[in-house]
């Protein structure tokens, strides 16, 4: 059994990759689906939307902000629970919901997840209070969890290994083109119609996408995923991130003192305690803490957590800046943004290969500092803001330091830990990035006292952003040096079993190019 090549294996499974088994469904057969199939165009369709679902919503609830805070009338501190409370649960389940589709199916749970996420959309829409509201954006960040791991997933299972790589080309390219148009159009219902719309329109788009998959997308799974789910890591993990990130919120409201802040505070970091001791002893962990017995995962991990830490305050304080303070309207609030998309989808390949020629750690020492540059240009941000002129230089320079150190940034973290564990090393930067942004939103605010009604104080808050945009670039700089010390540029590829001859090679460096796509190799992003 051990014995067996990884190219007979692929071929007794079926399915065209190690531990899938496809069988028939709807249109196409899984492993056997081609790009230019009506099958193959259904099931990018179906991919496509459902990761859109959850990715533009991530990005237009911060053009939505000031509206929502003003409809009940809310402090800032419910404004930062509106992008924490998805965050919390989609940073703790993520890793949990790939392990759910493997074992119990990839489209049965990214259907399950996509049709959880319409239902708290349409709980967050008609949301009569603020804290139903909140409650129901933890509940669209469960299926989020759910569904986005399975979108990905299912293309790599589906396709004819000829295929996949341009399938996931594809997608990656669509995945971009979502994420530069939800801004535009989160703005413009924010504007021309109500916040509510822009999680209303989201239960319509879930309904096709759930007939589509149904009926065009095969179901695989992978039958050696066997063992017990880790559900007690991520219980543990959720409680853990939700109480530190109460404690940080409610301190500038309540004291930090006070029994409630200390309460939280200290369950969460009792409940994060208890996630790294549960994982240790885990025979299939959630989180598989040996990983970071690597110096090179470990240190681009701590790189990503500095950087990913800064862009996550920034981008949610800047929503609310441009229209608080710069008067700007919610669609042009949404759509500022969109030349860092732009950059990274022209760039991110390229400078993937150029860090393949010369190693990850001058571009992930350069990068940050690039980032840290731009962020400190966010001070012309100010009343009576002019975009051409002082916006849009500086969202131009963090999209071009944003293409300099993704790339290289995503191929490190997979390639300190080999191939066979790509897939888990891609989830664990992926949760590491979203609980830093988690933080962040929670942290920076406190730090710079903005609280209370500071959203409809344009001096107070400007003050507050201004500051924030001290730490954040401080934050990059520590990314640089931390990059520029323990990054090590490898000698040699490690040694991998070949490949079947018709597939890349598994070691292939990988990167992204689509702003928060998945990491690919530089032939799936040029695919597209």
């Amino acid at each position: 059994m051990f014995s067996m090549s990884r190219a007979a294996r692929r071929k007794a499974d079926g399915a065209g990759q190690p531990g899938v088994a496809g069988k028939p469904g709807g249109t196409g057969t899984a492993g056997e689906i081609r790009v230019r199939s009506a099958a193959g165009r259904w099931v990018l369709v179906a991919s496509v939307l459902g990761s859109a679902l959850a990715g533009i919503d991530a990005t237009v609830v911060n053009i939505a902000l000031p509206a929502i805070g003003r409809d009940f009338g809310a402090g800032f501190g419910t404004l930062q629970w509106a992008v924490t409370a998805y965050t919390v649960a989609l940073a703790s389940l993520i890793l949990l919901g790939g392990a759910l589709g493997d074992r119990y199916g990839r489209r049965r749970v990214f259907n399950v997840g996509v049709l959880w996420f319409a239902a708290a959309s349409l709980l967050c829409g008609l949301a009569p209070t603020a804290g139903l509201l909140l409650a129901a954006r933890a509940l669209q960040g469960v299926g989020g969890a759910l569904l986005m791991p399975g979108s990905l997933a299912m293309i790599q299972a589906s396709f004819h290994p000829e295929d996949r790589a341009r399938a996931i080309g594809s997608w990656s390219a669509f995945g971009g083109v979502a994420t530069a148009i939800g801004p535009f159009l989160g703005g413009w219902l924010v504007q021309a119609a109500s916040w509510r719309w822009v999680f209303l329109i989201n239960a319509p788009l879930a309904v096709a996408v759930v007939l589509i998959s149904r009926r065009h997308v095969p179901e695989t799974r992978d039958p050696a995923a066997t063992g017990r789910i880790d559900v007690l890591g991520a219980a543990l993990s959720c409680l853990g991130l939700a109480g530190v990130t109460y404690a940080i919120i409610a301190a500038p409201e309540h004291g930090a003192g006070s029994p409630t802040v200390i309460v939280s505070g200290a369950l969460g970091i009792a409940a994060l305690a208890g996630f790294l001791v549960a994982e240790a002893r885990q025979a299939h962990p959630m989180l598989p803490l040996t990983m970071f017995a690597s110096r090179q995962f470990s240190a681009a991990n701590g790189v990503t957590f500095a950087v990913y830490g800064a862009f996550g305050g920034v981008f949610f304080l800047l929503a609310v800046q441009l229209q608080v303070v710069s008067g700007f309207s919610p669609i042009a609030a949404g759509t500022a943004m969109l030349p860092i998309t732009i950059m990274m989808l022209l760039l991110s390949a390229r400078f993937g290969r150029l860090s393949q020629r010369i190693g990850p750690r001058l571009p992930m020492t350069v990068g940050p500092l690039i980032c840290a540059a731009a962020i400190l240009l966010m001070f012309r941000v100010g009343p009576d803001a002019d975009y051409l002129r002082d916006v849009l230089p500086a969202v131009v320079v963090l999209g071009f330091g944003l293409a300099v150190l993704v790339a290289p940034l995503t191929a490190t973290v997979l390639d300190a830990v080999g191939a066979e564990h790509a897939g888990v090393a891609s989830g664990v930067n992926n949760a590491v990035a979203r609980a830093a942004a988690l933080i962040a939103i929670a942290a920076l605010p406190a730090v710079t006292g903005l609280s209370g009604r500071s959203y409809d104080d344009p001096e107070a808050f400007s003050h507050g952003f201004h500051l924030s945009l001290i730490i954040a670039a401080a934050l990059l700089v520590a990314g640089a040096v931390l990059a520029a010390t323990m990054i090590r540029t490898p000698t040699a590829p490690p040694a991998e079993v070949p490949a079947a001859p018709q597939e890349e090679e598994p070691s292939a460096p990988r990167m992204h190019c689509a702003v928060d796509g998945p990491p690919l190799t530089a032939r799936e992003c040029n695919s597209g």
